[in-house]
């Protein structure tokens, strides 16, 4: 235990040393954040205002901010890690492994010491982006998540981080160089977001794409998370009517469905959990196969 802890503190301060890397990790989120603020925003605002003209334009403007920050949090949660697997790459790049293979280290602590980097990276970026998060919803939107929304949501970090850093260590063991490591990120970044709804709601979606997105791992990401983020905002602009709660969730990825399947809260913790699970499998048998 105590080689991985050392292998992943080397791996987090080598990481540490490029603030371009932090930079990037950390881009999707704001890029989503600036869309909203001067264009995607103003839209959602009205979109719902035309459906419900008699809405308060301050709950309008809370229940939007809420969920934008909601998608935002998700979407950290998988561009994040992903940044700091290019530390893997550089080693394997510069032949490193050498080194390390003609010392005591075993092949699966180095294999731990990337894939824990990667998850605590994921989660401390995450992490400032949540508390950012809260402390602009709060001062400017007027929405407050209470402790147990809070606690939920860094779980829902914790899985969501675990089963996306699974999932690009697995995609990064193919990758050769640090070209294709780029694109990758650059598709990555720019794909993720539609595909967990972060730019537009799922309810402007055709059927077919809709029921796709919902069955990704992505969008169920995210729907966990704005389920925490929007509960207060969604209730107080429905004037706590069931029926308006569940087209507002419907419409805008809070509830997501296949089809006619509503798909339930546990099942999206499973499917996250289960990524997390085969992925670290696939992950590290491709990584240690690159070790040599």
């Amino acid at each position: 235990m105590r080689v991985v802890v050392g292998l992943t503190g080397r791996n987090l301060l080598l990481f540490a040393r490029d603030p371009l890397g932090i930079l990037l990790s950390l881009l999707s989120a704001f890029i989503v954040f600036l869309l909203y603020t001067f264009f995607l925003g103003n839209l959602q605002f009205a979109s719902i205002i035309e459906r419900a003209p008699t809405a308060h334009p301050g709950q309008v403007h809370g229940f939007v901010d809420a969920w934008m920050f909601g998608g935002i949090v998700a979407l950290s949660t998988m561009t994040a890690p992903l940044g700091a697997l290019s530390v893997f790459l550089e080693d394997a790049a510069s032949n490193r492994f050498r080194d390390f293979l003609v010392s005591p280290i075993k092949r699966g602590q180095l294999v731990l010491g990337y894939l824990v980097a990667a998850f605590v990276t994921g989660v401390l970026i995450t992490l400032v982006v949540l508390v950012t998060g809260l402390l602009y919803l709060a001062t400017v939107s007027g929405v407050t998540l209470g402790v147990a929304e809070v606690v939920r949501s860094v779980g829902w970090i914790i899985l969501s981080t675990a089963g996306f850093t699974a999932l690009w260590a697995f995609i990064v063991s193919f990758l050769r160089t640090s070209a294709s490591f780029s694109a990758v990120s650059t598709i990555v970044g720019t794909g993720v977001g539609f595909l967990a709804g972060a730019y537009i709601a799922v309810g402007l979606l055709p059927e077919s794409i809709r029921s796709l997105v919902s069955a990704l791992p992505f969008a169920q990401s995210a729907m966990l998370l704005r389920s925490e983020f929007t509960e207060a905002a969604a209730s107080s602009l429905a004037g706590d009517a069931p029926t308006a709660i569940n087209e507002l969730n419907d419409f805008y990825g809070i509830t997501l469905s296949v089809g006619s399947w509503g798909v339930p809260s546990w099942c999206a913790i499973g499917f996250l959990a289960l990524l997390a699970v085969v992925c670290t499998l696939l992950a590290t048998a491709r990584i240690r196969g690159r070790i040599g």
